[in-house]
């Protein structure tokens, strides 16, 4: 293809890997018009319950990838993307590439992954920790106290509280559950790093999964003397981390010749430095400038914003320098689940004739705000901000006999804008303005959903001008890792898009979820600050079975065998 004054037009790959799948997107350089696309689905999904070619049983809190389906991606969703562009691959100068997070995986020092030697494969260890694994909640908890013990300094970038997502936890996991998957692991690595060392050859890691999800503060990550107090053993932990960490929007290399013949693409084309999705998405959704909060919402929902300013926010996920782009710093909040809740729901409790999100959408619409007479705390996968605590769970008050699915689905709509809610109050409390929100991802269609949002918040709501909003952030990040622009805020400004203020807060909507919000607030406050321990007792309780069920089945498994 060629530009009306007879130059050719170049081109940019983004890569968004998702949590079931990965799209290729292939983008114009000079306007970000989006010219083909593809997706694959991930092979084995997320294993949650047993690994690919069997072994013992997943225990509760387990979630699993097999990085092979990574590969896939590369393999067969960016030449279709190709394809589908009609693009000649000699245009193409950059790919660039965003993952879920905090996902991890054990590798030798090659890149390898655990799970790809054949004596390790049996062990659950070896294998990719998706984000949603959640059952380092024990090791996160010994973190967070020995650094509130010993007032280490970083734990307040963190709201005073690491996740059991982030690197730390699960890799002090490996160690005390599988000590000899955590010898053998040479490196310990987030996908994001680790399909750039894939792509290009080169080990990097990036500013942002390093600060956000590796404790990574002030040029340095937590002493060997802090970890060795965990567990001797664990003292060693950041040698496996180590690797040139390079800022977002750089050049970690060049297109391999054996990437370049899985993804059909030239050899030695740039290759952009690793990034996550969420954050990754602010460019495409021209949203870098202080105050302006980026909602990715999907299967969770992860809010990135850029202050001016570093301070401590309760609950947080993180304030990273340059953390989203350059010259501010990047703060980032979530909630772990938001379309998973709805889309519960929909499959285990809707009846016949209302088991669609369409149906229960257009009833919920049509009654007005309160009517259900319902609260619903949003912990149906834990809480990840403000509370850092994956143990909690979801809770509906005030089921009658009257009560109908819409009902609960509309309550379960508006938990999830409440728990938006309390992240934005959590940063304006700690002097970071939140102005305005713009919303991406798959929700954005569903204007009852955008609608609760700008009218719990009180705030107006855009929706950003792509529906592969991560995929184009990716690209954009190749484009300037090209060199075709030299700063992320230019090529945001000529790459990105967004549907400013569509939705603007319903004055009497307000009033009336301002009421509601106090309930949630209430309930939040007494189920998850400590005046009750049930849902962890609950949660401890089915543990126990669950462990105990699969155990039994294990022994009369191996006595069949």
């Amino acid at each position: 293809m060629r530009r009306t004054d007879g130059t050719s037009e170049r081109y940019v790959v983004g890569v968004d890997y998702g949590t079931l799948s990965g799209r290729a997107l292939v983008v114009r350089v000079r306007d970000g018009a989006e010219v083909g696309t593809a997706m694959r689905e991930y092979r084995s999904g997320v294993l949650e319950s047993v690994l690919p070619d069997g072994g013992p049983a997943l225990p509760p809190d387990w979630a699993l990838q097999d990085p092979e389906d990574y590969r896939d991606v590369l393999r067969h969703a960016v030449p279709a993307a190709l394809a589908d562009a009609g693009v000649d691959p000699s245009q193409v100068i950059g790919i660039g590439t965003d993952f879920t997070a905090c996902t991890v995986l054990p590798t030798l020092a090659d890149g390898t992954p655990l799970c790809e030697l054949p004596e390790l494969r049996h062990r659950p260890h070896a294998w990719v920790k998706l984000w949603k694994h959640h059952a380092a909640q024990p090791y996160a908890d010994r973190i967070n106290a020995l650094a509130h013990a010993r007032r280490e300094s970083w734990v307040g970038r963190y709201g005073g509280r690491i996740s059991a997502e982030w690197q730390f936890a699960k890799g002090l996991q490996i160690l005390e559950e599988d000590p000899e998957v955590y010898r053998r692991a040479e490196r310990f690595i987030e996908a994001a790093d680790w399909i750039v060392w894939q792509l290009c050859g080169d080990e990097t890691r990036n500013v942002c999964t390093a600060g956000y999800k590796g404790i990574r503060q002030d040029g340095r990550y937590p002493s060997a003397d802090y970890l060795g107090q965990l567990n001797p053993g664990f003292a060693d932990f950041v040698t496996k981390l180590d690797g040139p960490l390079l800022p977002l929007g750089g050049r970690a290399g060049a297109l391999s010749a054996r990437a370049a013949a899985w993804t059909g693409l030239p050899e030695g084309v740039a290759v952009a430095v690793g990034n996550v999705d969420a954050h990754v998405t602010a460019a495409a959704a021209q949203a870098l400038e202080p105050g302006r909060l980026v909602a990715i919402m999907g299967t969770s929902t992860c809010h990135v914003v850029n202050g001016t300013r570093p301070a401590e926010v309760p609950g947080m996920c993180g304030v990273v320098d340059g953390g989203i782009s350059s010259g501010a710093w990047g703060y980032e909040a979530g909630q772990s689940g938001v379309g998973d809740i709805f889309a519960w729901f929909v499959r285990h409790a809707a009846p016949a004739g209302t088991d669609s999100h369409e149906r229960l959408t257009e009833l919920a619409a049509a009654q007005p705000v309160g009517a259900h007479g319902l609260v619903a705390l949003d912990w149906w996968n834990g809480n990840r901000s403000v509370l850092v605590n994956h143990d909690l769970s979801g809770l509906i008050v005030g089921l009658t006999l009257a009560t109908r699915p819409p009902d609960i689905y509309r309550a379960l709509l508006e938990s999830t804008a409440f728990g938006t809610r309390m992240i934005i109050e959590a940063f304006v409390d700690a002097g970071v303005p939140v102005t305005d929100l713009v919303v991406a991802g798959g929700l954005t269609s569903n204007r009852l959903l955008m609608q609760i949002y700008a009218d719990v918040t009180n705030r107006p709501l855009g929706i950003i001008g792509s529906a592969q909003g991560p995929a184009l952030g990716s690209a954009i990040h190749a484009a300037v890792a090209a060199g075709a622009y030299p700063t992320i805020h230019e090529a945001s400004a000529a790459m990105g898009r967004v549907d400013e203020g569509v939705y603007q807060p319903n004055p009497d909507n307000v009033r009336t979820y301002d009421a509601l919000y106090a309930e949630y607030r209430a309930l939040h406050d007494h189920f998850g600050r400590g005046a009750t321990d049930t849902m962890l007792r609950l949660r401890a309780i089915r543990n126990a079975a669950v462990r105990t069920t699969a155990a039994t089945t294990d022994t009369i498994l191996e006595v069949l065998r």
